[in-house]
């Protein structure tokens, strides 16, 4: 019998990565929802265009487009590296900056949607009681929104996790660094190690299985009481 000895560093990694993804991707995500809901400016649609392309682009191209922002040459890099004497090219934060762009589009169409669906009444009847706008938007919009906003969360979670293309682009593979699941996988099937690659495709299968399966499960709990109230 031939032992297979799982290395976990990948699993690890991919989980903080997806984690600290999705605190820039809830933040950035949720407050461009609420600014293209709530205003009307030129080029809204050309920016509504930006923050959906990463969703439909090959992830190559998005971490070829990050590689030329970041990289030594680029804008970013090389600010980076004037200013501060850094670099997050090849590094565990180029992962994080990655998962986050290619997860963006998912959290923002999620919270978009989810604020479309507040009933707009119930928003001016706080701000005929002397709500602010920010105290709407935490006491009135957040609340009627976060079924849609739990699920662009979960989402983008498994998003982040499952990210390849442009996380090999500016992060690389280096194992005990930025190899996460994904890469692991992939270059355990280049090395004809179908085992190990199965084992990490079990792992994130079982994980991505999992939160889908508790975001339905959820959803189907918060619309049992909904139906209830309909009906009664």
């Amino acid at each position: 019998m031939v032992n297979i000895v799982v290395e976990w560093q990948p699993v690890i990694l991919s989980i903080k990565v997806a984690l600290c993804s999705l605190v820039f991707v809830a933040i950035f995500g949720i407050l461009a929802a609420h600014l293209m809901r709530s205003r009307e400016f030129p080029g809204k649609a050309a920016a509504e265009a930006l923050f959906t392309m990463p969703l439909v682009l090959p992830p190559v191209v998005t971490g070829f487009l990050l590689l030329i922002l970041i990289g030594k040459q680029g804008p970013v890099g090389r600010l980076l590296n004037e200013y501060f004497h850094t670099q997050i090219i090849f590094t565990p934060y180029a992962a994080i900056l990655a998962g986050t762009v290619v997860a963006f589009p998912l959290m923002y169409q999620s919270a978009k949607a989810a604020f479309l669906a507040v009933e707009t009444n119930l928003e001016d009847a706080a701000r005929t009681l002397g709500a602010s706008e920010w105290r709407v938007f935490w006491t009135v919009t957040l609340p009627l929104a976060w079924p849609g906003l739990v699920a662009g969360l979960i989402l983008s979670f498994a998003r982040a996790l499952g990210e390849f293309g442009a996380t090999i682009m500016v992060a690389g593979n280096i194992p005990g660094k930025t190899q996460t699941i994904p890469l692991a996988i992939y270059f355990a099937a280049e090395a004809n190690d179908l085992t190990l690659a199965g084992l990490y495709v079990v792992i994130i299968s079982l994980i991505t299985f999992s939160l889908i399966f508790w975001l339905n499960s959820w959803s189907k709990m918060k619309a049992r009481p909904a139906a209830g109230r309909a009906v009664s």
